[in-house]
This record gives C-alpha cells, sequence and structure tokens, in this order.
C-alpha cells in the first residue's frame, strides 16, 4: 500500500459505540464495506479488556497481520527515575511489531494484554490512532519541559503499519512546534518518507537519527529478522539522511556469539556502515529477556541446533551475556571501530553511572586494544 492512500479514520463517538456494539454481538457492520478490501473484525476476547478500543482490522496488503486500533488517553511515557536510560521521555504509537525479530526484548510487553510474546507479537499491532493528537496537547502544556523525547524504544515507529497509519508526521510536527528536541532508532526504511519534514524539525530543536542495522548477512538476516527490510536498503536509508547533513548513529546490535561476531562479519559490516556516511556506530551484546529468549531459543533449534546448548548456558542465570564475553566482545570490535573511525559507544545496558553522566562509563573511556589478543571464544561461550 502506498503511504499517502491511507484510511480516514472516524474517531467520533459514534463510531466507538459501533465498534464496542460489534464486539458485544461478534457482528460487524458491513454497510459501509471498506473498497480496499479491508475487513473489520470484532475485538477479540484477549483483548476486551484493552481500554479504548475502537475496532480491529486486517487488509489484504498485510496478509496475517491484525490492526487493533486504539485511543490512547496518553502519549508520553516517563522513564522512571532509577533508570539508567539517557532520556526521560519517551513515545511508542505502536506495540508489537512485524518486523518479527527473533531477539527483540519487547516481546513481553505483549503479556500484558493476554497475548503471546511470538506470533502475537508480530501479527497482533495495537495501534495507537489518535497519537498525534494526543502529544500535541500534552507538550503544548506551560507545564511541558521541552526535554529530549525518544522515539522507537520499544517497538519500531517506522515498521510497516506506519505506511497504513502515518502517525510519525503529526508526532514529528507536534515535537517540533512545541520546541522539543526528539530521537528516532529504527530499522524502517520508511524513515525516508519523513527525512524532509525531519531536516525542516531540524532547523528548529535537536534532531537525532539512529539506524539498527545487527546482521549484515542476507541470508541471516531473511531469517531472524524476516519483517524488516535488507541491510542493503537501511544502510541506502543511512546514507540519505547523511545526505541531508544528519550525523546518523549505527546501532550494530545485538552483536550474537557465534553468529555475527567473527572478525571477518564485524569488519564488513563496520566497512559497509562508514561507506553509508555514518558517523558513529553503538555495539552491544545480545540480551535474551524472558519472552524473547523462548522465541529465540525455538529459532536456534530450528536454524542453529549446533549452538543452542551454548546458548542455553549462557543466558541460564541472567538476560545478558556473561561480563567475559562483553569484554572480549569489546576487545574484538573496539580496534576494528576506530580502523574505520566510528568512535561511539557500547550500548548503555550495563551502565555503571546515572542518566546523563557518561563521562565515567568504562566503554567511553576504554583504550582501543588493537595490540591485545582475545582469549579464544570456545572458553567463554
Amino acid at each position: 500500500m502506498r503511504w499517502d492512500q491511507q484510511s480516514v479514520f472516524d474517531l467520533n463517538p459514534a463510531t466507538t459505540a459501533s465498534a464496542t456494539e460489534e464486539a458485544a454481538t461478534g457482528e460487524a457492520d458491513t454497510s459501509a464495506a471498506d473498497t480496499r478490501g479491508a475487513g473489520t473484525d470484532a475485538p477479540p476476547a484477549e483483548l476486551f479488556g484493552l481500554k479504548g478500543l475502537v475496532r480491529s482490522v486486517r487488509t489484504p496488503e498485510f496478509a496475517g497481520v491484525t490492526f487493533h486500533e486504539v485511543l490512547a488517553k496518553s502519549a508520553l511515557n516517563k522513564v522512571p527515575a532509577g533508570s539508567s536510560m539517557p532520556f526521560t521521555w519517551t513515545l511508542n504509537p505502536y506495540r508489537g511489531c512485524s518486523h518479527a525479530c527473533v531477539y527483540c526484548f519487547a516481546r513481553s510487553t505483549h503479556r500484558y494484554l493476554d497475548l503471546d510474546t511470538g506470533q502475537d507479537f508480530d501479527r497482533k499491532v495495537i495501534v495507537k490512532v489518535n497519537t498525534p493528537e494526543v502529544l500535541a496537547a500534552e507538550v503544548a502544556k506551560p507545564k511541558w519541559s521541552r526535554e529530549l523525547v525518544a522515539l522507537g524504544t520499544n517497538t519500531d515507529p517506522y515498521q510497516r503499519a506506519e505506511g497504513r497509519y502515518a502517525l510519525m508526521p503529526g508526532i514529528i510536527n507536534a515535537l517540533a512546534e512545541h520546541g522539543t528536541p526528539m530521537s528516532v532508532l529504527t530499522k524502517g526504511t520508511l524513515l525516508r518518507r519523513d527525512l524532509p519534514l525531519l531536516a525542516r524539525a531540524a532547523e528548529d530543536v535537536d534532531v537525532e537519527i539512529s539506524m539498527s542495522i545487527a546482521v549484515h548477512d542476507d541470508a541471516m538476516q531473511q531469517t531472524i529478522e524476516p519483517g524488516t527490510p535488507t541491510t542493503k536498503a537501511r544502510l541506502a536509508t543511512v546514507r540519505a539522511a547523511a545526505n541531508l547533513g544528519f550525523k546518523v548513529s549505527v546501532f550494530l546490535m545485538p552483536v550474537m556469539p557465534k553468529l555475527t561476531d567473527s572478525v571477518e562479519h564485524l569488519d564488513a559490516a563496520l566497512r559497509s556502515i562508514k561507506e553509508a556516511g555514518a558517523s558513529r556506530v553503538v555495539y552491544g551484546a545480545l540480551h535474551l529477556r524472558p519472552g524473547a529468549r523462548e522465541w529465540f531459543f525455538e529459532w536456534l533449534e530450528r536454524e542453529r541446533p549446533d549452538l543452542l546448548p551454548r546458548y542455553r548456558r549462557m543466558y541460564s542465570a541472567s538476560s545478558y551475556a556473561s561480563k567475559e564475553y562483553r569484554a572480549w566482545l569489546s576487545r574484538r570490535i573496539n580496534p576494528l571501530i576506530d580502523k574505520y573511525d566510528l568512535r561511539g559507544s557500547a550500548d548503555d545496558d550495563y551502565p555503571k553511572t546515572k542518566r546523563g553522566d557518561r563521562t565515567n562509563s568504562p566503554a567511553l573511556n576504554e583504550t582501543p586494544a588493537a595490540s591485545l589478543t582475545p582469549p579464544p571464544q570456545e572458553a567463554l561461550f
């Protein structure tokens, strides 16, 4: 579907009442059929408790995916004060993600809706259809602090659903018009649609753009991130953003033991990232939270059963890779980062500092270890 051919959602009280009636009776009103072939289903029983549910939609353009449209009461999420994250506010217009990355840490959030963390996360996407309007009202309040808002911290704002709903232009405008800096992290090449808008916003507020590109092997990428654009397409998006003057960061993460941590893979990845015009790289070892862990292990069992016992050992007691492995990875990748002048940082999954204070971060102060010989990986994993 072309992004500029969106459905016009009638979200007035009458429509909401109609949707509620459909949910109660199990029957959809077919008197006004969608001429594009979209089907509106009665909301499934497991979502009856989801406040603000308007309707559930399936369309031929998104085979196998159901969009559950909801009316959100708030758009901005405040990060808890004790969090190590380097930002205070986040915004996620979608829950669930058709990118279907088997390692996605956000999978567990679907459990709050009594949906599973596997196929439901990939195929049942919650769409907060009024996010731009709610956000505009929130940032217009006199008490709004105009702190940076991070987009893409949980699920991807430029996943395929954005092609249908086009929520991001309104979100970008709302933030920019009220003097609010923003950061965008995505795997989605649909970002290119909004690059001119982001460039205009950057004239008034700080705008940070980051592209997540974890796998630089086409065959593996299509099995482990089956719903994402190709690595080549994402690198082209990095180039397009760089050409507009953005200093683009690339998140080379997660780095997966025995899958994407070879010198050959890392060197090829960093070379292509540099050639695409990125300014820096952020890397981090795979972590597997409950929900993601089970789904990732199922993938291993299908695709790389030889590695499953090793992964079970490493992640049996923790969601994070061992300290020894992370130190080994740091010694392997840092000389390559320096080789391509992409000095950035390690992922802040394991911070020692408070929010906003990275001066003492080991990742930033670590001396490049080109002369060190990493211990054999077999001893670590």
